[in-house]
């Protein structure tokens, strides 16, 4: 099954690359009917990764997927479903 994968581990503590890799990591999965997006924030202090949900649940970007669920296992991981 074929995703893309977005780990945030080296732009971290940037807030304008962050917005950038995600909105370009929604736009390939939409453009190229990719059903799974894994984002790696890191599991750290957990900002970052309330940050990714944050940006996630905006109206323009909420409609283009079908869910995120967070990694049980792992909490510095979670994937973006999409659905066509």
């Amino acid at each position: 099954m074929a995703k893309v994968k977005l780990d945030l581990h080296d732009i971290y503590n940037k807030g304008e690359l962050i917005d950038r890799a995600l909105i370009d990591a929604v736009d390939e999965c939409v453009e190229s009917k990719i059903k799974t997006l894994e984002i790696i924030p890191g599991k750290g202090s957990g900002q970052l990764k309330k940050k990714v949900i944050r940006f996630l649940e905006q109206k323009h970007i909420k409609n283009k997927y079908h869910r995120i669920d967070k990694d049980q296992k792992n909490h510095g991981r979670l994937f973006v479903y999409f659905k066509f």
